[in-house]
């Protein structure tokens, strides 16, 4: 059984730091892509960084050069850095994954942390 659990989120002030992690359990982790999405009220859920099983990573255009996304293959666990925080990065923060079957593809979330950036 899949699982995916953040913790690290919380309140921080407007150019500070926080580091989310996201722990995976029940697929061989790494193997497989990941990534951070994050939803603020009233939007739409957005891809903010993902990473490849080879360590190929990319960014939203707006965290760029702010976040940076890792892994530990050996201790099953992706990370987000965020530095300089921004009041409009204020959402709840995913970890996501999927498996491809031969015929279809499931989608794998966890259920979410959230971070305020706010003084």
């Amino acid at each position: 059984q899949v699982q995916l659990v953040e913790s690290g989120g919380g309140l921080v002030q407007p150019g500070g730091s926080l580091r989310l992690s996201c722990a995976a359990a029940g697929f061989p982790f790494s193997i497989y892509y990941m990534s951070w999405y994050r939803q603020a009220p009233e939007k739409q859920r957005e891809l903010v960084a993902a990473i490849t099983s080879g360590g190929s990573t990319n960014y939203a255009d707006s965290v760029k050069g702010r976040f940076t996304i890792s892994r530990d293959n050996a201790k099953n666990l992706v990370y987000l850095q965020m530095n300089s925080l921004k009041p409009e990065d204020t959402a709840v923060y995913y970890c996501y994954t999927y498996r491809q079957f031969i015929d279809s593809r499931r989608d794998y979330w966890g259920q979410g942390t959230q971070v305020t950036v706010s003084s």
